[in-house]
């Protein structure tokens, strides 16, 4: 057993025994005390395992790092509160066209935001804004406030900042849709041609309304049958080729032979047509060129076709709406179906180069190209298959390549189908299954295309 001076305990006449339950022992003549409680002084020198001496002094850090919690919370959920009233601000103002045009962005902002903005306990709100429309349109609704701490007081912090700004942007996107219309004999019953009209034009109004300014959206009429018109006026276009045109139209000196190969195999002479007399249809193009847009050059041109069942002459991309209206009335049902050369010419509307060259696109704007494609008949004939009368599927073979060259060039393409036609071939030509309709009566045009406009406007006006 170990014992423990006096001059170790601080006592002056007795030996301290071991501890006994934890307490130290000191004698004091016959009978012992036992001390369990040590002086102050001992309390804050001792280094044994007491989380008390470390719990007294941080005490008063850990009430005040709750406390910023709680205020912290405060202010987050203002924030949180106050972006919600802002994106709701900016999505409703972004539609009043009034106050973004007359200026009185920042007075209609703050009424809209104080009607969804109640929290009392943000002081000193205040908001700005900011409108731009030189190169789409951009609103930005920014607000700023304060919150009284509770707790941060005593840390010298008697407010917490709230901000949050939301912005809308729209018009960005500009659009540039080629009507690729089918004007074939077919047309002719049922009111599917003057249906067809009525939708067409209610459609080229609804995206005339989808343009802020002139260039943000152009639209390109392509009637077809089995050719397409491509003449204007009487102007004759360079990328036109005449030499198939003029073996097959002129005059022999020996009359009963109306064709150059039996004129001068029979011993007569043969001269061509002047060009003037050309009724402006080109037909398909040498394979493969047929179903690509490759910019015609003096080897690869568009032959001409003196077609007897011609449409009506396409209307390269323009904002001119009362000439596009005017040219949609003009449609005629009459001739055989080929739906590639009149989705080919769709495409040729959208791009840049020739033949129809369309406007050069802006590089600070993204653009949406778009074909929409109505028939409502099968494939009868082409320049080299079919018989006009007749389903053909060799036609068709050259439509399916046709839209799969325009999809692959980031074309959006919907299809319509108009009662009858080859179905399978039109759903899968369409971008997307949501971009195939197939009409069981012409009174359904006019519904489908609207539908259509307001996508198009849509994806134009999206925010």
């Amino acid at each position: 057993m170990l014992n423990r001076t006096l001059s170790e305990t601080g006592e002056s006449s007795a030996a301290v025994e071991p501890n006994v339950n934890g307490c130290p022992a000191v004698w004091r003549g016959a009978l012992p005390t036992w001390r369990c409680a040590m002086p102050f002084k001992r309390f804050i020198r001792d280094r044994r395992a007491s989380v008390v001496p470390l719990f007294a002094l941080s005490i008063v850090p850990l009430t005040g790092l709750v406390g910023a919690a709680v205020d912290y919370s405060r202010a987050a959920s203002a924030r949180s509160a106050m972006q919600a009233a802002l994106d709701s601000t900016v999505l409703a103002l972004s539609k009043d066209s009034d106050a973004l045009a007359s200026g009185a962005v920042t007075g209609k902002a703050e009424t809209i935001f104080n009607a969804v903005f109640s929290r009392t306990d943000v002081d000193g709100v205040a908001l700005t804004t900011s409108y731009t429309n030189s190169k789409g349109s951009q609103l930005v609704v920014s607000g700023t406030g304060t919150v009284k701490t509770t707790f941060m007081t005593l840390m010298g912090f008697s407010a917490l900042p709230v901000t949050a700004s939301a912005t809308a942007v729209w018009g960005n996107t500009r659009l540039r849709v080629a009507l690729v219309l089918d004007n074939t004999g077919s047309m002719a019953s049922s009111g599917k041609i003057d249906a067809l009209k009525t939708a067409s034009k209610n459609l080229v109004t609804q995206l005339k309304n989808a343009a802020k300014v002139s260039e943000d959206v152009y639209v390109a009429i392509i009637p077809y049958s089995k050719d397409v018109n491509v003449k204007s006026g009487s102007t004759i276009p360079d990328w036109v080729d005449f030499t198939i045109w003029d073996t097959l139209n002129g005059t022999c000196t020996k009359t009963s032979y109306t064709k150059q190969s039996t004129c001068t195999a029979n011993g007569g002479k043969w001269t061509p047509k002047a060009h003037s007399t050309w009724n402006g249809c080109v037909m398909d193009r040498d394979q493969n060129w047929d179903i690509a847009t490759t910019a015609p050059d003096s080897s690869v041109k568009f032959p001409a076709e003196q077609y007897g069942y011609c449409a009506v002459s396409m209307m390269a991309l323009s904002n001119d709406w009362t000439a596009l209206s005017a040219k949609i009335d003009t449609m005629t049902p009459t001739g055989s179906t080929n739906n590639t050369i009149g989705l080919v010419w769709g495409w040729q509307a959208l791009s840049t180069t020739a033949p129809l060259n369309a406007p050069a696109k802006d590089p600070n704007y993204e653009y949406q190209d778009v074909i929409v494609l109505l028939t409502d008949g099968l494939n009868t004939q082409n320049r080299w298959s079919g018989d006009g009368s007749n389903h053909s599927t060799a036609v068709d073979a050259r439509t399916e390549k046709a839209c799969a060259a325009v999809k692959a060039a980031n074309i959006t393409l919907y299809t319509v189908l108009v009662m009858d036609g080859n179905a399978s071939l039109l759903q899968t030509c369409a971008t997307d299954s949501s971009r195939y309709f197939y009409l069981t009566s012409a009174n359904q045009l006019v519904t489908t295309f609207d539908a259509i406009g307001t996508q198009l406007s849509k994806l134009r006006l999206a925010k």
